[in-house]
Parts: structure tokens; sequence; C-alpha cells
């Protein structure tokens, strides 16, 4: 794990994108298809904004989010509906995207049926996480349901997990997340800082951040 630290959020944004630009690019040269996690949530939307006009080969990219809510891609709360406004746009419109959410079909079939179809694409050549304070990733949610499985060794790229008082989720397991080939996270505040000292020394069980932390690079900024 490295840590990389930064005056402010905005340089770490600036600084963040450039990396995954050059990571994109490595990969790119290297293989003809790629693939690239990103999550959901606010963080990421700045880092988005900039990506998004990169000069690389967007249609040899394939993007997926690392962990999704069981909502309709329209709903306010898709992460897929957070990519199409901040992501999938200007230059990177040309790559290809897979929601996880499909409508009329149970969770758990939904992803034994999407894990079939990322498994001739692993293992994931560039992911950008972020961590939450009380030290998740992806929906690899402390206490959820459904971690066991998605922390275990063996289990499908894709999962089912439900956090108390949340809505039901998928996420990508962590040991498709820890199989990634460049890897990044991306966490502010001195509250998330605090809690990633305490994960490198926690259990995935009770840190999950922890199952993906060797050989990642760190971006924080208070």
């Amino acid at each position: 794990m490295n840590i990389l630290e930064y005056a402010d959020r905005e340089m770490l944004v600036i600084e963040v994108a450039n990396a995954l630009v050059g990571d994109l690019k490595t990969a790119l040269f290297n293989h003809n298809q790629v693939s690239f996690v990103v999550p959901g949530g606010t963080t990421p939307g700045p880092i988005f904004d900039i990506l998004c006009a990169a000069d690389i080969e967007w249609e040899r990219i394939h993007i997926m989010l690392s962990d999704e809510r069981w909502v309709p891609d329209d709903h306010p709360r898709s992460n897929a509906k957070l990519l199409r406004e901040r992501l999938l746009v200007d230059r990177a419109k040309a790559a290809r995207f897979t929601p996880f959410y499909v409508p009329d079909v149970d969770v758990a079939q939904a992803c034994t049926d999407v894990s079939k179809k990322l498994s001739t694409e692993l293992p994931i050549s560039v992911s950008m996480l972020g961590m939450g304070a009380d030290m998740h990733t992806a929906s690899l949610f402390p206490n959820a349901h459904g971690l066991a499985k998605a922390l275990s060794t063996g289990a499908p790229a894709l999962c089912p997990i439900q956090a108390e008082g949340q809505e039901q989720r998928v996420t990508i397991s962590a040991q498709t997340l820890n199989n990634a080939i460049a890897k990044h996270i991306v966490i502010f505040g001195d509250d998330k800082r605090v809690a990633l000292n305490v994960a490198k020394g926690s259990s995935p069980e009770t840190a999950p951040v922890s199952a993906i932390l060797n050989g990642t690079t760190i971006h924080w900024a208070a």
C-alpha cells in the first residue's frame, strides 16, 4: 500500500485523473480490450468530469461499477445514472458500459449471469474505489448480509449484499477487486484517514477495505 497526500482536494482530483489515464494507456498498450472499475457516490464525480475528456481509445475500454443499488438505471440513487451523467459523456461516451441491475430478474440470478459474462474480462485492468468511515469499500459493508461470501476465496465476480437498513445491493467481490492490476482508493477527510489506519491492522470481516489494500495506491486529502 502506498499513501499519497495532497495539499487540497482540487489537486487530488487532477492528479488521480492523470494517474488513471496513465494506467489505462498502459493497459491499452498491452491488451486489445481493458476493464475499468469505478465507484458511485459523490467523491468520484469531479474526477469523472476530467477523465471523460481524456484523449484515449475509449471504444476499447469496458467501464463497470464497483457496486450498485438494486434499483432501475434511471432511479435517483442509481450509480449507473451518475456514470451516464458524469463519466459516459464527451470522449468517454465511446466506452462500453454494462449496468448490473437487470429488470425482472432475481438479484441472485442476475449476479450469477453477470459474473459469467465478466469472467472473460478478468483480471480488472484498472480500478478506482472509495472507502467509508466504517471501512467499507464498494458495497462490502461490515456485518452486511452476504459479506462472508463476497469476501471468500473463489467468490463469483458479482455478489448480492445487503447492509442493515439499506436497500439491496450488488458488489464486485473482494478477491476480484484485489486482483486488479492497477488499484487506486480515493479518500477525503481526517475521519477516513483515521479509519484507514485502523483498517490496516484489522480483519476483512471488521474492515472490508483491508482485503484490497495490498498493492493499492491511496490518494488522500483533507
